[in-house]
């Protein structure tokens, strides 16, 4: 795990607002109207995050329309990020994809099938561990979904390490425009962290999770949709980081 993701955790909902919770109660005995503020508006706003109504709003807020195949045959590669892994597989002898990783695996051995486009998988081991996820990618793609892989990317630990190292290998072979695929709500930093490396990008997002009509179950909390809050939020606070990182560089 990177340190800017471990922090990030920490930064945002629902761990700052639990420990801005515990602050409150801390408060009470020598400034009680601040600890009750405290704790009723950090438990407000944890009850409105974890709502899939909320949720949803934050998400729609970052995807992106999906690709058709038309658009995708004007690339020369695609690209597959990938998403993290589970390190306690014991039924895949240890180490495997996670479901994030596996749905952009799947979803990228689809276009390869239907437009004939070389693929490139990147991931390396940001959170430890014997496999990086380049290379466990390769192996799911070639071996379950029948496609070739003609590059990997097993050292990169953060999506802008994976556009410049992306970017490195693709130039020398003459190819300036790649299908990016990713997870939809990832896609907008993706996207620029690749631009910025001076890749064309035709953006081949998968993985939508807000996209679905309004229902009134979504006004019922629960933890999917704070995730999906927690997602959206360290997204938009991962796109200000990029941002200052380029302009300071």
């Amino acid at each position: 795990m990177t340190f800017n993701y471990a922090l990030s955790n920490w930064l945002l909902p629902p761990t700052s607002l639990i420990v801005l919770t515990l602050l409150g109660v801390l408060l009470l005995k020598r400034r009680r109207a601040l600890g009750v503020l405290l704790i009723v508006g950090c438990q407000m706003l944890l009850l409105a995050a974890a709502m899939p109504v909320v949720a949803n709003a934050l998400v729609r807020t970052l995807e992106p329309p999906p690709a058709s195949i038309e658009q995708i045959k004007r690339a020369q590669a695609i690209v597959v990020l990938g998403g993290g892994r589970n390190l306690g597989s014991p039924e895949w002898g240890g180490e495997t994809v996670n479901d994030y990783t596996l749905r952009r695996a799947r979803y990228g051995a689809r276009l390869a099938r239907e437009t004939g486009l070389p693929m490139y998988v990147s991931g390396g081991k940001p959170a430890g561990g014997e496999l990086a996820e380049g290379t466990i990618m390769r192996e799911l793609i070639t071996r379950e979904f029948n496609e070739p892989v003609k590059w990997v990317d097993a050292v990169s630990e953060t999506t802008r390490e994976q556009a410049v190292i992306v970017a490195q290998d693709l130039r020398p072979q003459q190819i300036s425009r790649v299908a990016l695929v990713t997870d939809a709500v990832h896609m907008p930093r993706a996207q620029r962290a690749f631009e910025l490396a001076g890749l064309a990008v035709i953006a081949a997002p998968t993985g939508y999770s807000a996209q679905r009509p309004f229902a009134p179950y979504q006004l019922i909390p629960g933890p999917v949709a704070l995730l999906h809050s927690h997602v959206a939020l360290r997204e938009w606070a991962s796109q200000l980081h990029h941002h200052v990182l380029t302009l300071v560089d």
